[in-house]
């Protein structure tokens, strides 16, 4: 069972995202908040595989939340939750590290697979929601050049993550195994002295590799 944190500051709002999250059968929101802090304590006390967020909430941010759950625990997922369709908010959550930035106006299926993509390498953003941020990862990727040390297929693997493809999806592509995509990924993060996947999918996408 997938464990998740469920932090948003309108209780019947959360109660509606956990049902929607539950209805999976794969899912147990095993925690709830009503703000970033509530948020981070409860991670301080139990395990979750994907703490989803929302981005304004009372006493602690969810972007604040995220950060330090990110910093802490980096093992855990972070999906970004919202009714703003802001480019700015999509872009600090990824410079965070969030795995994903989906609207509450979304279908329950959408956040269902937002999760599993998360949890499986991906980084889901909701379709008007990528339109508005990819564009601004590309505004210099001309001016940028890939690290030399990156290898050919590193390169492959980077495209891949880049399109927001999972560990799976790029071992299917490419004819791997889902352990050597896991360890070429963090042999690349380690070049390149990025933390995580969502800074290489940014890092990919800016310096043309997708």
């Amino acid at each position: 069972m997938i464990r998740i944190m469920l932090a948003e500051d309108q209780a019947m709002v959360r109660q509606g995202l956990k049902l929607m999250i539950e209805s999976s059968g794969s899912m147990l929101v095993t925690g709830e908040a009503g703000n970033g802090k509530e948020a981070v304590a409860l991670c301080e006390r139990h395990i979750y595989d994907v703490a989803v967020l929302d981005i304004r909430m009372p006493e602690m941010s969810g972007l604040e939340a995220a950060r330090t759950i990110r910093a802490r625990w980096p093992k855990m997922k972070v999906l970004m939750l919202t009714t703003f369709n802001d480019d700015q908010y999509a872009m600090e959550a990824l410079k965070i590290g969030a795995s994903g930035y989906m609207l509450k106006d979304a279908e329950p299926e959408a956040l269902i697979r937002a999760i599993r993509s998360c949890l499986t390498g991906g980084l889901p953003l909701q379709e008007d929601v990528a339109a508005k941020v990819i564009p601004k990862l590309l505004e210099d990727r001309n001016e940028l050049k890939v690290d030399p040390s990156i290898t050919p297929r590193e390169l492959d693997i980077m495209r891949l993550i880049g399109e927001g493809r999972s560990n799976r999806e790029i071992a299917g592509e490419l004819g791997l195994s889902i352990g050597t995509v896991k360890n070429l990924v963090s042999q690349i993060m380690d070049k390149l002295s990025l933390r995580d996947r969502t800074q290489l999918a940014i890092y990919a996408i800016r310096h043309n590799v997708v």
